[in-house]
């Protein structure tokens, strides 16, 4: 079930997070976000468990058939196989949890469905989406610009990677962390803590500094490994160590004339589970 996976993508039903991944070209969803939504349970795994054994004593094999282990991004930022499926099945899934959310989640993702079949036509729609998305969650204009900018950074690097023999999950996983460390100093993982983050999108949590900081390293790396020709694994790594660096010492260098650190603790929280809200430097 490993083809045609790619990166994480973050769907938004009632102001809750469902992690979906294009699979077979299609949306597919991890099936215990979508019990967690519906359920408000706790214990979205044990819930899950014991509504697919029910559903195959009850005959309906072929449900347990249609769910794929796909790796999506877990909430430390590591990639895991997670049971996932595509709108087809979790409807089937759907129909056999009792929950006032269930009618609103169907047209919601009957919706989300269509969506991925509007962008393959036009792709463009997909950016224009993502924009809407965030300024639904009151981020800035001048935020978002940055955003989509890192976004567009971001994909071009691993395109790059993708086509110098580098694996997607683990390899992409190590690479990212590499640039990490030589820009900020810390892994995606220990910025994460630093920012008091669990399953959010580390650079939905970046301020306007951190975000152009994170696209020069990426950038810098993709230029490097242009320029070299890298291939492979080994000689990426030391692309992507090389190009963070470029970033890093800038980063020293404004840190020591501003007198502040550019890594921050703060992030876009709401304000009940953490302090106070960034804003973004240009608003």
């Amino acid at each position: 079930m490993a083809q045609n996976q790619t990166i994480t993508k973050i769907a938004i039903f009632q102001k809750k997070e469902v992690r979906k991944i294009l699979h077979k070209n299609e949306w597919w969803f991890s099936i215990v976000d979508i019990i967690e939504v519906l359920t408000d349970t706790l214990r979205p795994r044990k819930y899950w468990s014991d509504l697919k054994r029910k559903l195959i004593k009850e005959g309906y094999s072929e449900v347990s058939d249609n769910i794929g282990q796909l790796k999506i991004t877990s909430s430390d930022g590591k990639k895991r196989e997670t049971d996932c499926a595509n709108t087809e099945t979790v409807f089937r899934i759907i129909q056999a949890i009792s929950s006032p959310k269930a009618e609103p989640f169907k047209r919601w993702l009957a919706r989300v469905g269509y969506e991925r079949i509007e962008e393959i036509e036009n792709p463009e729609l997909a950016t224009k989406r993502t924009r809407a998305l965030y300024k639904a969650k009151g981020y800035s204009d001048a935020w978002i610009e940055k955003r989509m900018r890192g976004i567009e950074a971001r994909e071009t690097l691993t395109d790059e990677w993708r086509k110098r023999g580098v694996k997607e999950g683990q390899e992409y996983a190590i690479l990212t962390a590499e640039i990490s460390k030589a820009t900020f100093g810390m892994t995606p993982g220990q910025y994460q803590k630093l920012k008091g983050l669990k399953r959010e999108n580390l650079r939905d949590h970046m301020n306007d500094l951190e975000l152009i900081f994170a696209m020069l390293g990426e950038a810098s790396t993709t230029e490097i490994a242009r320029n070299k020709n890298t291939k492979g694994f080994l000689e990426n790594k030391i692309a992507a160590k090389e190009g963070g660096s470029i970033a890093g010492e800038a980063r020293k260098k404004l840190e020591l004339k501003s007198g502040k650190k550019v890594p921050t603790s703060e992030n876009y929280l709401p304000e009940p589970k953490k302090g106070r809200k960034l804003k973004s430097e240009n608003t």
